[in-house]
């Protein structure tokens, strides 16, 4: 498998899937429950934009994803 991979093909999914989770329209719904879908559409959108962005290798058959969590002036 892991000669088969593709890494950068599987961060840029996970870069699509941040973007459309911005583009998600809400739903029809009010109060608390539209508090709980945009806090959740905040946590999808997180966790998809933080392994877009990261730097992929596969060493010794596992996949090492490697995330600079630095503010942007600090990266190297």
């Amino acid at each position: 498998m892991a000669g088969s991979f593709d890494i950068d093909a599987m961060l840029s999914r996970y870069r699509e899937r941040a973007a459309a989770v911005r583009k998600r329209p809400l739903p029809p719904v009010s109060g608390d429950e539209r508090q709980a879908f945009i806090a959740q559409a905040n946590q999808d959108f997180m966790d998809f934009a933080i392994i877009g962005d990261a730097a992929g290798t596969i060493e010794d058959g596992v996949l090492v994803l490697r995330v600079d969590l630095r503010p942007g002036d600090q990266r190297s």
